[in-house]
C-alpha cells in the first residue's frame, strides 16, 4: 500500500464516526463516535506534524 492509502483509511474511517455519530447525538453513543473520530483525526495530523518536525 502506498503512503496515500495507509493514510487515506484512518481518515475516511475517523470522517465516518464523525458522520454516524452526529446523526446519533442524542445517544451516548453517537457522543462517543464524534469523540472517537475527532481524536482519530485530530491524532493523524499531530502524527504528521510531528513526522514532518523530524
Amino acid at each position: 500500500m502506498s503512503e496515500f492509502q495507509t493514510m487515506f483509511l484512518p481518515v475516511i474511517a475517523g470522517l465516518i464516526l464523525l458522520t454516524v455519530g452526529f446523526s446519533m447525538r442524542e445517544r451516548n453513543s453517537g457522543v462517543l463516535m464524534m469523540w472517537i473520530g475527532m481524536l482519530g483525526i485530530l491524532g493523524i495530523m499531530v502524527w504528521k506534524i510531528l513526522e514532518k518536525l523530524t
